[in-house]
């Protein structure tokens, strides 16, 4: 059984090890702001996710009983991180940073501009 297991995590860090990869290669290679903050925001998170779910697996066969650190750390990080990206986003919107050309939705770019203040309504 503690093999399965033992495996099972390896498998998990595997999976967690390739997301995070890619979130990374993501943040380097995407061409404009809005498209790099959904690189670490989704594919890092969950790679992170599986890495704890691994760690919170390991250490929960090593000590016998069951690990809530991991599950807490994991939690915090899935309620912080889309909230983080969002915050960014609208930053960013109201900032007037530039999008791709070929981004779909630019409207939104000029709606946001056209704004005297935040509590004003079109």
């Amino acid at each position: 059984m503690n093999d399965i297991l033992i495996i099972i995590a390896a498998v998990l860090l595997l999976i967690g090890g390739f997301f995070v990869f890619i979130g990374s290669v993501g943040l380097i290679k995407l061409p404009d702001f809005y498209t790099r903050l959904h690189a670490p925001t989704k594919a890092t998170t969950l790679g992170i996710g599986s890495v704890l779910l691994a760690s919170m697996l390991l250490t929960t066969l090593r000590d016998g009983g069951f690990s809530v650190h991991e599950l807490v750390i994991s939690l915090f990080l899935f309620i912080t991180a889309p909230v983080s990206a969002h915050m960014m986003a609208k930053a960013a919107l109201h900032k007037h940073i530039r999008t791709q050309d070929n981004t779909r939705r630019r409207e939104l770019m000029t709606r946001i501009a056209r704004q005297q203040d935040p509590g004003s309504a079109d």
